[in-house]
């Protein structure tokens, strides 16, 4: 029994795939593809014909890589039309179709039109270093009217031109692009560029090259005079800085001036490039002192170093007390000529009392003089030690009674 009942499913299968293989025979028998044409180009009318055995009108399938479309036929007797749509006829690439309700499928090559209706040009970066090292890329992409890169192999001119010298490469289309890469010349300037394809010219691009990395400078200084009156200025000034193309660095390239007291504290000023020059200045100092300067194009060049001297211009000043020792006057302050100092030098009073500071009061001369007034409210009745420091002088005065 069971030996029947495998038998009987044998001659079953047997005779269901028998009935899908006429069932195929009939859909191919059905439609046949009359358009022998595979290769277009793009704008062109495209209209694939089948003929039709049968009064069936299966659609199209249709597919790129813009996207899927179902198109559907127009009938005359046994002959059926599919004209495809301008969003697939006008677009270059592969387009793939396939009969519904049949087994007919294929593909159709759509070339670009060969003649340009404009050209995309891309230039970048806009600014290069001197010295035939760095570069630019110009991309040209020449399309034609329907937007579309020309085929590969498609020549492309590219021409540029940098001081009285003028230079003209081809290139040739590749995976829809063309690309070149122009390099920079050891000297400064502007390299103009175009491109053309099948007589159709871009416009014009340009690419401005800079100095490359400074080299290391020198720095100089000069002053009215060299005392220390805290109000005259030093000015710094570097030599001409230029790379080693000798090219002049751009204006604004930033220069810090780095100064070293003869205490070791460190002061700072800066300047920007004008005309290859950074100067800065620097008030002098209000004490006798010896400056040590160096300049930096941070992470790139330095200069010399440099040493200053300035001598003390202040000596000796008088210090006088009144008013129940409440007002303390300091002067006259006079600078290395006997005239009285700059108005603005700054004189200190340090305030102790039983050995420790309580206070320290500010005044900035004027006239040749500072003048301190201590108030009952902050400094009652009592016996204070008063130590006074301007220009680098410090005199100390024990055991002053306020009343």
């Amino acid at each position: 029994m069971r030996l029947k009942s495998t038998y009987l499913l044998t001659l079953a299968m047997l005779l269901l795939s028998f009935t899908v293989s006429i069932e195929t025979v009939k859909i191919n028998d059905t439609f046949r593809l009359l358009t022998p044409q595979t290769e277009f180009e793009a704008g062109h009318d495209i209209v694939l014909k089948f003929s039709a055995m049968n009064s069936s009108k299966p659609n199209l399938y249709l597919s790129n890589s813009y996207g899927s479309i179902i198109i559907k036929p127009v009938r005359s007797r046994s002959l059926l039309s599919y004209q495809l749509p301008k969003s697939f006829s006008n677009k270059a690439g592969v387009v793939n179709w396939k009969l519904l309700n049949s087994t007919l499928a294929g593909k159709l090559n759509i070339h670009p039109k060969q003649d340009v209706a404009s050209m995309e040009t891309y230039l970048g970066p806009p600014s290069i270093e001197a010295g035939e090292t760095d570069y630019t890329m110009l991309v040209v992409i020449p399309t034609d009217i329907y937007d579309n890169p020309l085929k590969d192999s498609t020549q492309v001119s590219i021409k540029h031109q940098f001081s009285a010298n003028e230079r003209q490469d081809s290139i040739y289309m590749k995976n829809n692009i063309s690309y070149k890469n122009i390099y920079s010349k050891t000297k400064t300037g502007r390299i103009l560029i175009s491109s053309e394809s099948l007589n159709k010219n871009s416009k014009e691009y340009d690419v401005n090259i800079l100095p490359a990395i400074p080299t290391d400078f020198t720095i100089t200084y000069n002053r009215n005079h060299e005392y220390t009156d805290g109000n005259q200025i030093t000015n710094f000034s570097t030599s001409i800085i230029k790379d080693k193309y000798d090219n002049i660095v751009s204006d604004g390239t930033y220069v810090d001036f780095l100064i070293t007291n003869a205490s070791n504290y460190q002061l700072k000023t800066s300047g920007s490039t004008v005309n290859g020059i950074a100067t800065a200045k620097m008030i002098h100092p209000d004490h006798q002192d010896n400056w040590t300067v160096k300049a930096f194009i941070e992470g790139l060049s330095e200069s010399n170093s440099i040493s200053i001297t300035y001598n003390q211009s202040v000596e000796d000043f008088e210090v006088a007390f009144s008013e129940r020792n409440r007002i303390v006057s300091i002067g006259p302050l006079k600078s290395f000529m006997g005239q009285m100092i700059p108005d603005g030098l700054e004189v200190k009073l340090h305030i102790y009392q039983n050995h420790i500071k309580i206070k320290t009061l500010y005044k900035d001369s004027f006239s040749g003089y500072a003048n301190f007034n201590m108030n009952p409210d902050n400094f009652p009745d009592n016996i204070y030690t008063f130590k006074i420091e301007a220009a680098g002088i410090k005199k100390t005065y024990q055991n002053i009674k306020l009343w």
